[in-house]
């Protein structure tokens, strides 16, 4: 007996790709910005990743605001720093809860991913037509054609990374692709999922046998755990001890500086975030042997600072100007200040960046 029934048939990917097409030149921005981002990964560029944005892209009037925000900030950051914007539109839940605007654009009304499905590719294109570098969390891996083409870099995240079909799918795709230490923290399992996303896999996909290729440019993400923060000297010499151990090509990690790397006594605090990146910064200065490992960071950022509860606001209650509905995060001005630190001190450990042209 099944467990479900049919709701009403959806469009296919490309359906709506016609419908909500990218330009050419979108498309080879995008092509050249995962390059880019795999050649940080490499230790080919010198510069850091930081892939910063709001926890959850919503509402899209706010985002989009965010996106124009960035694309005229991005230029003064460039010679040390590659921004690449998250624009999550599915979010993982612990038990339940709202799972991005991909399934349910309007958080107040019934779930309608038919519209949701519109609503973030609408708004995933526009960003990159902008002139901006996009992320977003592999969730529901079976409907990603018509957004994965679309992203520069990729999360899997700490729920997802020990299922081996997001291993799998990891091992197939073009773009870079983060893959999360496990909730419990443990960083020795976070590179077993790298070197799962890094091999070469049998599958079945779509009604196919297939053989994936592996993806070199997967990599590490650091994001705390049950237990408390993994961003500390201790984990980055262990990450890079097992990396070298199980032969992880192209060795490097991330460091996410929100989520439970930024928990103070007990809630996450995003402007823990800026306290994250400072020591991160300052190991690196004393230990000039993890430089080529540690190659970037995440950030949780919006127009305003801190959250609002979907359980306590309304549809006419709900700020609708850029304060996050899921996790917290930095407010606009505070991000700014912390990207100029962050290029600071990039220029600071790699002599002659700042007279470097990038183009």
């Amino acid at each position: 007996m099944t467990i479900f029934r049919n709701v009403k048939r959806l469009p296919t990917a490309e359906e709506l790709i016609r419908k909500i097409p990218l330009s050419q030149e979108g498309y080879a921005r995008i092509q050249r910005d995962r390059e880019e981002v795999q050649d940080i990964l490499a230790g080919r560029d010198p510069r850091m990743l930081v892939v910063v944005g709001p926890c959850s892209a919503w509402p899209d009037t706010a985002f989009l605001e965010y996106a124009r925000r960035m694309r005229a900030f991005q230029d003064e950051v460039s010679n040390a720093l590659k921004i690449v914007v998250r624009t999550y539109i599915q979010k993982p839940r612990t038990s339940r809860g709202w799972t991005g605007p991909v399934n349910q654009p309007d958080p107040f009304s019934p779930p309608n991913i038919e519209e949701g499905m519109l609503y973030s590719r609408r708004m995933m294109v526009a960003a990159v037509e902008l002139g901006l570098a996009i992320a977003d969390e592999a969730l529901f891996t079976h409907n990603a054609k018509g957004f994965l083409e679309l992203l520069s870099w990729v999360a899997i995240g700490a729920r997802s990374s020990e299922d081996q079909e997001h291993r799998i799918w990891a091992s197939a795709i073009g773009a870079p692709v983060g893959m999360k230490n496990p909730t419990s923290g443990c960083v020795p399992i976070g590179v077993n999922s790298v070197l799962a996303a890094q091999s070469a896999h049998t599958a079945v996909f779509d009604g196919y046998q297939v053989e994936t290729g592996g993806n070199p440019y997967a990599h590490l993400v650091l994001r705390g755990g049950a237990k408390g923060p993994n961003h500390h000297l201790s984990q980055l010499y262990l990450a890079r001890e097992r990396m070298r151990e199980l032969g992880i090509e192209n060795p490097a990690l991330l460091v996410d500086a929100s989520h439970d790397n930024s928990r103070m006594n007990g809630t996450k605090t995003p402007e823990v975030q800026t306290d994250v990146i400072r020591e991160v910064f300052g190991n690196l200065s004393g230990h000039p042997e993890l430089q080529p490992l540690v190659r970037g960071f995440l950030l949780e950022s919006f127009l305003q600072g801190g959250c609002q509860s979907l359980s306590r606001v309304t549809a006419e209650t709900v700020d609708r100007e850029g304060l996050s509905i899921t996790d917290p995060c930095l407010g606009w001005e505070r991000t700014i200040v912390l990207l100029r630190g962050m290029a600071q001190r990039v220029e600071e450990l790699v002599p002659g960046l700042r007279r470097r042209k990038i183009s």
